[in-house]
């Protein structure tokens, strides 16, 4: 009987599993429990992560702790270095986990809770973690290459030169979306502003303790590291009612892009055990512990979900952009389902930092399912909302009016009901001045984070305390991923200027490290700016940019995997890429094509700059801008993003097309399959259980 307990507790919670979400797919009354949600989620990522995580590791990828990693067999003590897999599981989540699980689904939920929680569900065991997987255990098989560097051998080098360019174009758009949403989140906010200020400084306080003073106190440590932190949060608020100390950190948005530019490079240059590591170990405390409160709160306080499962705007009418259920779902939610971006990372700083082989497993797709679970949350928090309220606060100025009166008629139209004293008292009650337009996502879902918290811990007389928390744990989820993305970019510009001159290569060479940071960081700064002085406030234009890049680069991550998994000759387990870069493709290209060419100036990029330029001919100003320069700037930034995103479609496609034939000569065995991978050596670590 005994042998039979764990066959039979994985059967209870693969049927608690599937009965969740049975309720969440088939309910059609006006609220669901949110607790739901949380329970369809947890079961799916447990059954996942213990039976076919555990396939892909032994089965599809052959992971073998006799074999000594990147980490062990290059040890430079500046980006090769053995790391304690739990310090790695957070270095990796806080690096992975930026504004997409957190913003995307927020912003989905204007299509009803029910498309995007089962995407971020399915698609993450499916996809986007097997993408994480695969690509970590790639890199790392080839003394953590990049993406760009993998492509280049493992498909054809002259396609993978060119992905390389894309990617790396793609990754500024990725992180000069990021950081604007950092920047919208801490202009004029001294608590949020010195909060993470204080995580600098530290982040190197628990490098020096870990690495020099007391080597190897990773829980001696971490307690240090997260007092210090809850410490800054409510020295926070003392700074925020103070003048003269709020006076000093109170910053407009363009100051911020510089502030955000000199991190950044800082960042990047330093050895990641001073500054980067630290950093995102801390900040995954804050991130996880918060997760988990949440959904512990969610489970106390059993909060209904207001939204509709499908709202009327999956038509393609909806105020918070624009674009039908299909395809723009799976764009908006990116990052907790599954993300081009964190190939980046999968193959940039992480496999240089793996003790074993093993330890992907728990790095690699754990990361990204608990990534889909911070998604989630953010999908209950805007889903406890009132879907006036969630309108009032996402739908732009633009499109609801710029006063509540005209806001609730607009909403009331639309069958949701807002008044502008429930507004006004919602705004009081967190100690904002006013939530109508603060589109982005993150001020509902912060809105939504405090009602949850404040229900548990200290009633709403906290809720402005925890709307402010809330607020500065959207910015460090974010923060994390620019210092390592910028890296990570650092990486790839060096593989691209070692081709031109050899000693750039060199990833560890001080003037090639210093140079190629620069210009990452000049990339994405040059778009965060853009997005900064944009009329619109750059997220509605630099966003749907976001999502069809991100995916794009995830189908090109995929090609790869795919490709090496037939050179090891697992063809007959190629489908466990195949299947979601079919999916991806699909869903990509039909977006980016309706982005570009479609006729409706709403949700094409030449017909919104038509529709622009004729309002000028007229005399007219569109909507956002108050000035004919401003207006002839959305104008370039509608046009830009056209090019942008025709540009990245062709390079995926070239990618794939010639990935295909690729497969097509080695499975007909008319190609030889060349290996890349470093020679085996081994491990002196010795083995570990898994």
């Amino acid at each position: 009987m005994r042998n039979h307990l764990p066959k039979l507790a994985w059967a209870v919670v693969a049927l608690l599993g599937a009965t969740a979400l049975g309720v969440i797919a088939l309910h059609r009354g006006e609220t669901i429990n949110a607790a739901w949600l949380v329970v369809a989620a947890v079961c799916t990522y447990l059954v996942g992560y213990r039976f076919y995580a555990r396939f892909l590791a032994s089965r599809v990828f052959g992971l073998d702790d006799r074999r000594a990693t990147p980490a062990e067999r290059l040890d430079n003590h500046v980006d090769f270095v053995p790391t304690n897999r739990w310090v790695l599981f957070g270095h990796h989540f806080a690096a992975i986990a930026g504004a997409g699980p957190l913003v995307g689904p927020v912003l989905a939920a204007q299509f009803g809770y029910l498309p995007g929680t089962l995407w971020l569900i399915i698609g993450v065991v499916l996809a986007g973690a097997v993408q994480d997987f695969v690509i970590l255990f790639a890199s790392m098989r080839r003394d953590g290459k990049s993406l760009g560097q993998m492509a280049r051998e493992e498909i054809n080098p002259t396609a993978g030169f060119i992905a390389m360019i894309a990617v790396l174009s793609i990754m500024c758009i990725l992180l000069a979306v990021l950081a604007l949403i950092v920047v919208n989140a801490l202009a004029h906010s001294p608590w949020g502003l010195f909060t993470i200020a204080c995580t600098v400084p530290i982040a190197l306080l628990m490098g020096w303790w870990l690495h020099k003073f007391r080597p190897g106190k990773v829980l001696e440590t971490s307690i240090i590291g997260v007092v210090l932190t809850l410490l800054a949060v409510v020295a926070g608020g003392w700074v925020a009612e103070n003048p003269a100390l709020a006076a000093v950190f109170t910053v407009e948005k363009t100051t911020l892009v510089w502030l955000m530019a000199g991190y950044g490079f800082i960042a990047s240059v330093l050895p990641v055990w001073v500054l980067l590591c630290p950093r995102d170990y801390l900040s995954t405390f804050l991130k996880i512990g918060t997760i988990l409160a949440l959904a512990t709160g969610i489970l106390l306080t059993l909060p209904t979900i207001k939204m509709p499962a499908m709202t009327q705007f999956v038509d393609g009418t909806g105020p918070v952009f624009s674009g039908k259920l299909f395809p723009f779902a799976f764009i908006t939610v990116a990052c907790g389902a599954i993300s081009g971006f964190h190939a980046l990372v999968a193959s940039g700083t992480t496999p240089k930092m793996v003790s074993r082989e093993t330890d992907a497993r728990l790095v690699g797709y754990g990361s990204m399912l608990m990534e889909s679970f911070v998604g989630v949350m953010a999908m209950v928090a805007a889903g406890i909302l009132d879907p006036g309220v969630y309108f009032a606060i996402n739908a732009p100025a633009g499109v609801v009016g710029g006063t509540l009166e005209q806001a609730t008629r607009t909403i009331a139209t639309w069958g949701f009901v807002v008044t502008p004293e429930q507004m006004t008292a919602l705004a009081a009650s967190v100690g904002e001045g006013s939530l109508l337009a603060r589109t982005g996502g993150a001020p509902s879902l912060a809105v939504g984070m405090s009602q949850i918290f404040s229900g548990v811990f200290g009633g709403h007389g906290m809720a402005a305390l925890w709307y402010h928390f809330a607020i500065m744990f959207e910015a460090l989820f974010i923060l994390t991923t620019i210092d390592t993305g910028t890296r990570v970019g650092r990486f790839m510009l060096q593989e691209i200027l070692g081709h031109v001159y050899k000693p750039m290569g060199r990833t560890s060479w001080y003037p090639s490290i210093i140079v190629s940071s620069g210009l990452v960081v000049a990339g994405w700064a040059y778009f965060l700016y853009q997005g900064v002085v944009d009329p619109l406030g750059g997220i509605n234009s630099l966003w749907p940019l976001f999502g069809i890049s991100n995916q794009l680069l995830a189908a090109v991550a995929l090609c790869v995997g795919t490709t090496v998994l037939i050179k090891m000759g697992k063809a007959r387990f190629a489908w466990v890429t195949l299947v979601p870069l079919a999916w991806l493709a699909a869903v990509t290209f039909t977006a980016g094509w309706q982005k570009v060419f479609s006729p409706d100036p709403k949700l094409g990029f030449l017909a919104q700059a038509n529709a622009i330029a004729t309002k000028i001919a007229a005399g007219e100003l569109p909507a956002g801008a108050q000035t004919v320069e401003a207006a002839q700037r959305m104008i370039f930034n509608a046009r830009l993003d056209a090019v942008v995103a025709l540009a990245f479609m062709a390079v995926a496609l070239l990618v794939m097309a010639v990935s295909m034939r690729e497969w097509f000569l080695l499975v007909r065995k008319r190609k030889p399959a060349v290996m890349h991978e470093a020679p085996f050596v081994p491990s002196s670590l010795g083995l570990a259980g898994d």
